[in-house]
């Protein structure tokens, strides 16, 4: 009697570190119930799109996917998913304009993908065609009794809390992920062991904003520095916290803590009071430069980066006058700068006009971008001379003869090779010669 082959599973995913780590359970919650995993797309039965909805540009990209996935489909049978936050703010559109997608699954619906997968193989074996969609979401699902399949590697992402409360006008997650929920600290813990066990050198807490984690008496500021704790973790870092709540213990926690690195992701926005009022941050941009102060103050070797939104509904040219002004006072390390882009079913799709050209978003985006470029690389050439303890991660981009890595403040640092400086996961000092805005140069 043959043994019928295990259904071979193609994964790919677009988008934050979030959707990462789902993969990761997706991964798992399929390997229990008997799926198999290949690298090659042209031998998989099943190609699962995991999927951002927060940029347009993150849905150009997966509709561009979906195009050459209906032209495979053409020729060889294959049952197409799609997962994430697309899957779930877009769902009628994705059910009605995308025939090819036989299941649709938001990111609190994994548990049921091994049935729904299962099912609409069965039924492509007899010629048929079942499309079955998980689109619920829930106060409760945190996934924290499934381990992750993890790629080996040097970091583990390891997702501490699911959905957001905070409702920011701009932002569709509240929409895709639901409501706020924190994991049991137990089953964040047995998983860094976990991690570590498998020699993940760096563990990365994920959180929309960790700021609000709390589980039975446990805040964020304990619950880091037990995962710093834990043998074999050489370092610990985390994203996002929330500009308008940072508790004082964290700031402490990661000044005390050897092993918590001393980087901070913080995003501002805009430093216009208007827009960050129209976006519902709850903050001011002087309130957003006194706690860079007090957490500088704190933790003077800190590295402090953010995220810049261009072009918001109504965004005035004394509006971006305002956020310039602000990224100068601030002299952040490095940002992340977006055109703003309109994500349905969000309060600001609903309530203000997407009035900023596109022309003038991507002017006001490029003029930003050259302003922090020069804060970057004069904060990155006060390391020339230093030296710098780095972890070791992997082949620099550009050539094999070199490799890189990053330090505490999540610095890229790149050097050549050389004997016994390239073991990934090993913590390393190189000496930095040089310095652009986007790299350290080690000796």
């Amino acid at each position: 009697m043959m043994v019928k082959p295990l259904p071979q599973v193609h994964i790919e995913t677009f988008g934050c570190q979030m959707n990462e780590s789902d993969s990761e359970l997706v991964r798992s919650l399929l390997k229990q119930e008997g799926f198999g995993f290949t690298e090659d797309r042209e031998r998989a039965d099943v190609v699962l799109v995991n999927t951002c909805a927060i940029r347009e540009n993150a849905h150009k990209k997966i509709y561009l996917h979906l195009s050459e996935l209906r032209a495979v489909k053409k020729h060889r049978p294959l049952v197409v998913g799609v997962l994430g936050c697309m899957a779930q703010n877009l769902k009628s559109e994705l059910a009605e304009k995308e025939p090819l997608i036989d299941v649709l699954a938001g990111p609190d619906s994994y548990r049921q993908l091994p049935r729904l997968l299962t099912n609409a193989l069965d039924a492509q074996e007899q010629g048929l065609r079942q499309k079955a969609f998980a689109l619920d979401l829930s106060e409760y699902e945190t996934y924290e009794n499934i381990m992750p399949d993890r790629n080996n590697g040097v970091n583990a992402w390891i997702t501490v809390m699911r959905g957001c409360d905070n409702f920011c006008s701009f932002c569709v997650v509240p929409y895709t992920r639901g409501r706020e929920r924190s994991r049991d600290p137990e089953s964040i813990l047995l998983e860094a062991r976990d991690a570590s066990t498998r020699g993940f050198k760096q563990i990365t807490l994920l959180g929309q904003n960790v700021n609000s984690y709390y589980h039975e008496g446990w805040d964020f500021a304990r619950l880091i520095s037990a995962v710093a704790d834990q043998p074999g973790i050489e370092r610990v870092r985390f994203t996002s916290p929330h500009p308008k709540d940072f508790p004082p213990a964290l700031i402490e926690t990661i000044a005390t803590h050897p092993k918590i690195c001393k980087h901070i992701h913080l995003p501002l926005q805009s430093g216009s009071d208007r827009i960050l009022e129209l976006m519902g941050r709850n903050y001011t941009g002087a309130e957003y430069l006194a706690l860079a102060d007090r957490i500088r103050t704190t933790i003077p070797q800190i590295v402090l980066t953010t995220d810049i939104i261009c072009g918001f509904c109504s965004e005035s040219e004394e509006d971006f006058e305002a956020t310039t002004r602000l990224v100068e006072q601030a002299q952040l390390d490095s940002a992340y700068i977006f055109k703003y882009s309109e994500r349905k079913h969000t309060i600001a799709a609903r309530k203000y006009a997407d009035d900023v050209s596109d022309r003038v978003k991507g002017m006001r985006v490029a003029q930003l971008l050259e302003t922090q470029r020069r804060i970057t690389l004069e904060r990155n050439r006060r390391y020339i001379g230093k030296a710098m303890q780095v972890l070791v991660e992997r082949d620099a981009t550009r050539s094999s003869s070199q490799a890189m890595g990053k330090t505490d403040g999540n610095i890229t640092v790149v050097w050549e090779k050389g004997t016994g400086d390239f073991q990934p996961g090993t913590l390393i000092t190189k000496q930095i010669f040089d310095a652009s805005a986007a790299t350290l140069y080690g000796e």
